[in-house]
């Protein structure tokens, strides 16, 4: 019963918080002192009111997978890729359409409502980007920081280990490291490290442009 009631008064703060595209200043405040990151613009809002509604039904990890499920759904399904962008498709379709979805995949009744409000909003075509800005709110509630490691070829698993392991002694104890390779043949080799928001490129494609530029520099005789 206690669950039901947590459940139910979620989704009713959910409803009212995304009925429309922006929140009233009072909102935006009382819901900033509930989220671990401030988030901004209409799909921060969006994330920050799911991620609310989501903590407080004690549904974080369920809802982050099932966003994750949808979005890598929609990437392989162009068809689903069209019409959510598809802004001349009548709402009462989108919202028809995201209902037989969400009972396919079997999405709790949370992400359902969400989708069917984004779905009401015309909103479903901002999906893969509001569902990023959840994430960053969920890595902030378990204390993760993203690095993103881009390579020409995947790093052996010594060396991810090594990296991970430096990277978890800069960040210090309460903080913990969630590595993403990506694979950029254009670097030509070494690597490019995004993390928070430093960059650290030593990577050979950035060496040769700056020993272009050297080379390209005029020579003084006069120190000769």
């Amino acid at each position: 019963m206690a669950a039901t009631g947590r459940l139910r008064s979620s989704l009713s703060l959910l409803t009212k918080s995304l009925r429309s595209d922006s929140f009233a200043s009072s909102q935006r405040s009382a819901l900033q002192l509930e989220l671990p990151l401030a988030l901004f613009g209409a799909s921060g809002n969006y994330a920050s009111a799911l991620y609310i509604a989501a903590v407080k039904a004690n549904a974080l990890e369920k809802i982050e997978s099932e966003l994750l499920d949808l979005v890598q759904a929609s990437k392989k399904a162009s068809m689903f890729s069209q019409f959510t962008k598809d802004l001349s498709v009548p709402t009462e379709t989108r919202v028809k359409a995201i209902t037989e979805i969400c009972a396919q995949a079997k999405f709790s009744d949370l992400t359902r409502n969400f989708l069917v409000i984004l779905a009401e909003n015309g909103r479903l075509r901002h999906i893969d980007l509001i569902t990023k800005r959840f994430l960053e709110l969920t890595m902030a509630h378990k204390g993760e920081v993203k690095a993103i490691v881009t390579t020409v070829m995947p790093l052996p698993p010594q060396e991810e280990k090594d990296l991970k392991e430096t990277l978890q002694e800069i960040l210090g104890k309460g903080k913990k490291v969630k590595l993403e390779q990506k694979i950029d043949p254009s670097i030509l080799g070494g690597l490019v490290v995004e993390f928070g928001q430093k960059v650290f490129d030593m990577s050979i494609q950035t060496r040769a442009k700056q020993m272009e530029r050297f080379l390209r520099e005029p020579v003084n005789l006069g120190i000769l």
